[in-house]
């Protein structure tokens, strides 16, 4: 049976079944055309954009050789490019271009279309309203004449189900997500190269940095020819000094890659692969020494009601289903009446490039006093961070050493659960604080992090002076959640909403697992042993 005009593009490791099974769907010709027409989808839109030697003139799309040769031998003396397979042989003096490309940027660069009525670029050239001369008898014979009738006839036949639910999808929401798809897509077109991303991490970020033209181009030197008109994308705590430096001398466009803020369900120390991720041409979001495309968001952007909306149901489902950075679930914390305020501290990793970045000099020690100083009469609680209690980062402070300035040191239950318990948070630079945000906690900042300037936290820190508009939460949060990361589907292994990986959370099915995990989590609880036992942080 042939295949969908409308399917999902083959990204690396997905494992969902096809969007379109044989049924029948009830839509115009006409509305088929106007959403196809305005999101440039159908086909095989994913694949690569030729530079074409003839622009606006005359484009052949034959089924075969014997086709070909029929249209050579009326092109009475005209240049045409030809879109075939390689090794046809195409009429003297004509380009060719593979037949592995993007048909409507081919339509977009033609004037005039001859194709085979079996080449689905007769029926994208006749959506987007290009003179369109057919050759043959095939499936899509008469979009030369009746394109409706032709759009109809293809896509009702066919019944869409939602990849990641499996539920009936309306064609509105088929074409809107076909559209994201090939939004992402073509944010990574032009990138030379990947640097810094572990085996480990790629089977989740494979999908949310291929280009469509093949494998994601990993490295570990720069590739030959690279010149400042180029880009690549760097996790940039991962690549070799070295290998920035010369990126840098080079003049190539560096992208930051790093974990989005809805993680995964386990620790990155941990081997745990990420179900988000974010890609930076600005800067990094956490470094407030300089722009980011998430701060170029909070600042400029602005939200539609539908996003706001959007923001809001999100907002409330995480904090319903108490999923944070690296999880979900938790038992509720039962708030003792006899302590009055209480005030959560959350220590970080001393060594992340966020408080290296915007930690304002802070230590988790030095955090902790802080917080006394300006709270000497709350309960403390100080909640050290996963990845130093799993004995993998620097950060540790004995609990002797805490309890000085905490009242109680509490490394087992889980954030969203602290954070439900207590009246405010104070941070350096803790993505908690953004977390707590989200549910209505008061926040004081003692270094800059992301979420800080704009209106919604105390901010002990100077505010860069790039940040002057004050954000609503759920504006805050459509910038952070829905339109700054990239998000992964831990079940299909295709790229998702946010709400996706949200929901796989809640529901216990974002879980990754692998042997190298397992190691890592042993590995973890030996070096805290050992770490307790000694007095080394």
């Amino acid at each position: 049976m042939a295949e969908a005009f409308l399917r999902i593009p083959p990204f690396p490791g997905h494992r969902s079944a096809p969007l379109a099974q044989p049924g029948s769907t009830s839509l115009s010709g006409a509305e088929w055309i106007a959403l196809l027409r305005s999101a440039r989808v159908g086909g095989q839109f994913w694949a690569g954009e030729p530079q074409l030697p003839l622009q606006n003139q005359l484009l052949l799309a034959p089924d075969n050789e014997v086709q070909l040769r029929e249209m050579a031998g009326i092109l009475a003396g005209r240049v045409a490019t030809v879109c075939a397979p390689r090794g046809w042989q195409v009429p003297p003096g004509c380009p060719r271009v593979d037949s592995a490309s993007d048909p409507w940027w081919l339509i977009g660069h033609a004037a005039e279309v001859w194709a085979g009525a079996d080449n689905e670029l007769s029926l994208v050239a006749a959506i987007a309203g290009k003179t369109l001369v057919q050759f043959g008898v095939g499936r899509f014979s008469g979009c030369d004449r009746d394109p409706a009738q032709v759009a109809e006839r293809e896509l009702n036949g066919w019944r869409y189900s939602d990849p990641f639910s499996g539920e009936v999808m309306e064609p509105a929401a088929v074409i809107a997500l076909l559209a994201q798809w090939r939004a992402l897509i073509a944010s990574n077109c032009g990138v030379d190269a990947v640097f810094g991303v572990a085996r480990w991490k790629r089977v989740t970020l494979e999908a949310l940095l291929w280009d469509g033209c093949g494998p994601v181009r990993h490295a570990r030197s720069l590739p030959a020819g690279l010149d400042k008109s180029r880009r690549v994308i760097a996790w940039k705590s991962r690549t070799s000094r070295p290998v920035l430096n010369q990126l840098v001398a080079s003049g190539a466009v560096i992208g930051e890659l790093e974990d989005g803020m809805i993680r995964s369900a386990g620790l990155g120390a941990n081997c745990v692969p990420p179900l988000s991720a974010v890609v930076d041409f600005s800067g990094v979001y956490f470094d407030p020494a300089g722009p980011s495309d998430l701060e170029h968001l909070l600042q400029t952007a602005e939200m539609t009601p539908e996003m706001l909306v959007r923001a809001q149901s999100l907002r409330e489902r995480l904090v319903r289903e108490a999923v944070s950075k690296y999880g979900s679930g938790g038992t509720a914390i039962a708030r003792p009446a006899a302590h009055g305020r209480r005030v959560l501290v959350t220590g970080q990793v001393e060594d992340d490039r966020s408080i290296i970045s915007g930690g304002g000099g802070y230590t988790n020690l030095q955090l902790l006093a802080r917080a006394r100083e300006l709270e000497p009469d709350a309960w403390i609680i100080y909640k050290p961070h996963p990845d130093v209690e799993a004995g993998h980062r620097v950060g540790h402070i004995p609990e002797a050493e805490a309890l000085v300035h905490a009242d109680e040191v509490q490394r087992d239950a889980p954030i969203t659960s602290l954070i439900d318990s207590v009246d405010a948070l104070h941070v350096i630079t803790s993505l908690a604080g953004f977390e707590a945000l989200l549910r209505g906690k008061q926040v004081t900042t003692h270094g800059m992090p992301f979420y800080a300037g704009w209106g919604l936290t105390r901010d002990l820190a100077a505010t860069p002076g790039r940040r002057t508009r004050q954000r609503s939460l759920d504006e805050l949060v459509a910038a952070t959640l829905l339109l700054y990361p990239r998000y992964c589907d831990p079940v299909t292994r295709l790229p998702c909403p946010a709400e996706v990986v949200v929901q796989r959370m809640a529901e216990g099915q974002a879980r990754v697992s692998s042997p190298l995990i397992a190691l890592r989590e042993w590995q973890g609880r030996i070096k805290l042993i050992w770490q307790k036992r000694t007095g080394h942080r």
